[in-house]
């Protein structure tokens, strides 16, 4: 590929875009170009509607393989594309498919209902009753059935906060985010008194210690509401630093702190930051790295992701 000066590469990609009849979505964590070249740009629950709603006839996905994933599998008469093939995520490796499969085998007689995190393979889901982000993960368990356990998958982290919210007993598959789990107590403590009075808003993802110091827990997309309401000047955001790229956009004349990790001054995901620019171009041009699966797996998961949707709306 020709080598393009960034200001020609933007143009470049406009143009594939309409050439293509494509959207390109891209997730918060993605970093700023891509952010800003998009048609829209939002965390999993937006970008699955946006997915489903969409007209074009290809989408290029700037996340991670299980988002891309996802569209494939809401849209499958439509080309899907995702910049880096390599782009994956430690909580999606976190439960791997047959391990879940063995696992419900084994405990079969529970008869499970399971709650899977987005952040899953297309198997999982197909193994799945219904999906769930963390933006509307609360809404989900509050509507699980009373009289079957609930299994949530694979985000332990993410199943304790909601667990507290609703009040709901679940099992938790032990899973995490390996980004958000590097923000301790003892790191936003002390960027805390670096700014006292300094509101903290934090992803369910993190450790309880850290969401005990939070003013707010909530999913990226309703951090944007939690900054713009604020009266304070500094706020602290305990997330994947690219989420910063968005709300000093559209909550200008903040001072956005990144929550610190006790090894560095923010925490960035090494799969979010694989799709650059060139990739994206790329994708567009030769229309791969393409999303494909197997139909029949793609029926299965389709239904929980569809339940999700429905219960969302």
């Amino acid at each position: 590929m020709v080598q393009l000066a960034s200001t020609d590469l933007r143009e470049e990609i406009l143009a594939l875009k309409e050439e293509r009849n494509a959207v390109i979505l891209a997730h918060n964590y993605q970093i700023g170009p891509i952010q800003d070249i998009a048609d829209y740009v939002g965390d999993s629950l937006g970008l699955s509607f946006r997915a489903r709603e969409t007209e074009a006839e290809v989408i290029a996905f700037c996340g991670v393989h299980f988002m891309a994933e996802t569209a494939k599998i809401i849209n499958p008469q439509k080309t899907v594309v995702l910049p880096d093939k390599d782009a994956g995520c430690s909580l999606e490796e976190s439960c791997p498919v047959d391990e879940l499969d063995a696992f419900l085998k084994e405990n079969v007689e529970k008869n499970y209902y399971v709650i899977s995190y987005i952040n899953s393979s297309a198997g999982v889901k197909a193994l799945s009753d219904v999906i769930c982000t963390s933006g509307n993960a609360v809404k989900i368990v509050e509507s699980a059935p009373e009289d079957r356990p609930i299994l949530f998958v694979p985000d332990q982290n993410l199943g304790e906060w909601v667990a507290a919210q609703t009040g709901r007993k679940m099992d938790f598959w032990q899973g995490n985010c390996y980004v958000h789990v590097e923000f301790t107590r003892d790191s936003i403590s002390r960027i805390k008194g670096e700014y006292p009075g300094a509101p903290v808003v934090a992803h369910p993802e993190c450790t309880t210690a850290v969401r005990l110091l939070a003013d707010e827990v909530c999913s990226t997309e309703k951090m944007v509401n939690f900054c713009r309401e604020q009266t304070a000047d500094n706020i602290i955001v305990v997330t994947e630093a690219g989420m910063l790229h968005r709300l000093q956009k559209e909550v200008p004349g903040k001072n956005l702190i990144p929550g610190p990790t006790d090894r560095c001054a923010c925490s960035e995901c090494r799969y979010m930051k694989m799709n650059t620019m060139e990739k994206l171009y790329s994708c567009l041009d030769k229309l791969e790295p393409e999303i494909t699966m197997d139909e029949e797996l793609r029926k299965r998961a389709e239904a929980p992701i569809l339940r999700m949707l429905e219960l969302s709306e």
